[in-house]
């Protein structure tokens, strides 16, 4: 009875073994979104969802996605690693900003203690208009879900840069209107001389003739 417990106990603890083992070999995790979200080729609706390193020697970045039960694989998605200075003991994942009432883009994808995570590579097509929607580089490769993991292995990745933001062209400066240089003030309009319409000679005559008419008063008197 004790052998049997023994043994029963030895096993228990080589299954776990063997499972935590198998766990840090794929890196399986289980992930519970409560929304939808955004993989390279995929849009997964809010649930519960294994993510796993494809079983392979040769190349260490291609994820799976499977259904809870693992007996529905929805995608395989090329990655390249993304490395971070602090390690954390949790998984993490990382979204781009996306516009409001769409799905949040999954980046990156980090095991509990590792120092290097899973970037995820996009569709060259999908990656171009989503560097535009969140307005930073997206990694992107000519594939799609139909590509074989053998030929996603040997994809060449590339970085798609966001498009430059066009600098708002200033209005054009208002031409000033010319000074409005003030009006000369009236000229004063010269005062006309009368015209001289008589001769002095009848004014000589008229004296003459007075003093001719004192002169015979005066010799009367006399």
């Amino acid at each position: 009875m004790f052998k049997r417990a023994l043994t029963l106990i030895c096993c228990s603890l080589l299954f776990a073994t063997f499972s935590v083992r198998a766990d840090e070999w794929n890196k399986k995790t289980v992930v519970t979104f409560s929304g939808p979200v955004e993989l390279p080729g995929i849009v997964l609706p809010a649930g519960t969802y294994v993510f796993k390193l494809l079983d392979s020697e040769s190349n260490r970045h291609i994820v799976q996605v499977f259904n809870k039960d693992e007996t529905k694989i929805y995608t395989t998605i090329l990655a390249i690693p993304n490395y971070r200075l602090a390690p954390t003991g949790e998984t993490v994942i990382r979204f781009s900003e996306r516009p409001k009432g769409t799905p949040e883009a999954m980046r990156a994808w980090f095991y509990p203690g590792d120092n290097f995570g899973q970037e995820f590579v996009y569709p060259k097509t999908r990656a171009i208009t989503l560097a535009a929607e969140v307005k930073e580089p997206v990694l992107a490769a000519p594939v799609t879900r139909e590509t074989k993991p053998e030929e996603l292995a040997t994809a060449p990745v590339e970085t798609i840069a966001p498009p430059p933001v066009e600098a708002k062209r200033a209005p054009p400066e208002a031409i000033p209107a010319p000074a409005v240089e003030p009006a000369p003030p009236p000229e004063a309009a010269p005062v006309a001389e009368l015209p001289k319409t008589a001769s002095s000679i009848p004014l000589v005559a008229l004296l003459g003739t007075a003093a001719l008419l004192f002169a015979l008063v005066l010799k009367r008197l006399a």
